[in-house]
């Protein structure tokens, strides 16, 4: 059994209705699937658990946090979650030094980008 030092929860009305949408936008599989919680992991174990939560209250406003999809094709990447339901939130690449993103959301109208990510 593995365990992350991290896990990224994702609150939501419906977690099965993220699942495949979120599972295969990140190239996870399913771990747990039920009613209240989806967790989806993926083969590489540097990578944390995604986990879908359900929870009572409606989205109200913009995430305070949010997750990145890092690819080197960002425009790519993006017609590819479009085709899954997600929408832009804006036209074009934005651009800060060498980081290159899309704001998106997924069928939930939850926040996310597609980036090119943070060199370390």
């Amino acid at each position: 059994m593995v365990k992350s030092n991290m896990d990224v929860v994702l609150d939501c009305a419906e977690p099965q209705q993220l699942e495949r949408f979120w599972r295969t936008a990140l190239g996870y599989r399913s771990l747990v699937s039920l009613e209240d919680i989806v967790v989806l992991v993926s083969d590489n174990e540097a990578r944390p658990p995604f986990i879908l939560q359900r929870v009572p209250e409606a989205k109200d406003g913009k995430n305070r946090a949010h997750i990145d999809i890092v690819k080197d094709d960002v425009d790519a990447e993006v017609v590819r979650l479009e085709a899954l339901g997600a929408r832009r939130l804006h036209e074009g690449l934005r651009s800060m030094g060498p980081v290159r993103w899309v704001a998106m959301v997924d069928p939930d109208d939850n926040e996310f980008c597609v980036s090119t990510g943070v060199d370390w």
